[in-house]
């Protein structure tokens, strides 16, 4: 139990290192990639923290990670769409975006949402060990382990259903994922399984942009011209995202989804 607790420290210390130095990123505007760096260290936060759900003092962590994610979401969602319309040669709605973008994301650097979640990481490691001392981690372990294997039975279930709703399987999907990275030696997955995730996860990620960009196009009038070409996009997303779901469903469970 005792090692178990010291791999959950020292993945929150890493984490809170890198939170940092995605935080100094987006204070100095360096890179364009810091606010993306910044919420897949949350997500990886969260993940592993989400087994602890129910502790003394968890609530407040997943609080505030999720309020990091829900500030950044619309933010990282229009870069997206930004880096879209560069590439079609659309630079002027492309040009509004990104000035936009100059200004909101150092902004995060200095928001409440970010630095309550900072301010609670430094104290998680102590309060924790404190929790050790007192018994409340015991059977640590197996409590991963059971949270874990409930994930993979909230996947097969989505994925076995044929009126899935991609939306859903995109964030059991990562889920599972961020767990099997954030405690390896409990997921007991075969080989090549993150590879199948990852790329689920990707397929999804590209249906769920299309959806986003038709939805924004309803209300931003400079999108019309890439409403057709994004129509047929989804259509093409959704079939690209069923087989990479096939595959995965396969390769996790030895069987094809009833369709």
């Amino acid at each position: 139990m005792s090692s178990m607790v010291d791999h959950l420290v020292a993945e929150i210390l890493s984490l809170n290192v890198k939170l940092l130095a995605c935080h100094a990123r987006l204070a100095a505007s360096t890179d364009s990639e810091a606010l993306h760096d910044l919420r897949t260290t949350v997500r990886r936060l969260r993940s592993v923290l989400r087994p602890l759900r129910g502790l003394p003092g968890m609530d407040q962590v997943e609080e505030a990670a999720k309020g990091v994610g829900d500030l950044t979401t619309p933010l990282r969602d229009m870069q997206v769409l930004a880096a879209f319309l560069h590439k079609q040669g659309m630079h002027e709605p492309a040009r509004k975006r990104t000035h936009y973008l100059d200004t909101a994301c150092p902004q995060v650097a200095t928001s409440a949402e970010l630095n309550r979640l900072l301010g609670v990481l430094d104290q998680l490691p102590s309060f924790l060990r404190a929790q050790q001392r007192h018994g409340l981690l015991k059977k640590l372990r197996q409590r991963i382990e059971k949270r874990m294997d409930k994930q993979w039975k909230k996947l097969r279930e989505a994925m076995a259903d044929p009126a899935h709703d991609r939306h859903r399987l995109r964030l059991l999907i990562k889920r599972v994922r961020y767990a099997a990275e954030a405690y390896p030696e409990l997921s007991h997955q075969p080989d090549g399984m993150q590879k199948r995730l990852k790329a689920a996860q990707g397929a999804l990620g590209d249906w769920h942009d299309h959806m986003q960009w038709l939805a924004q196009a309803e209300e931003q009038k400079d999108l019309a011209p890439c409403v057709a070409g994004w129509e047929l996009g989804i259509l093409r997303a959704e079939e690209k995202s069923d087989k990479a779901l096939d595959r995965l469903f396969h390769a996790c469970f030895g069987e094809k989804p009833a369709h």
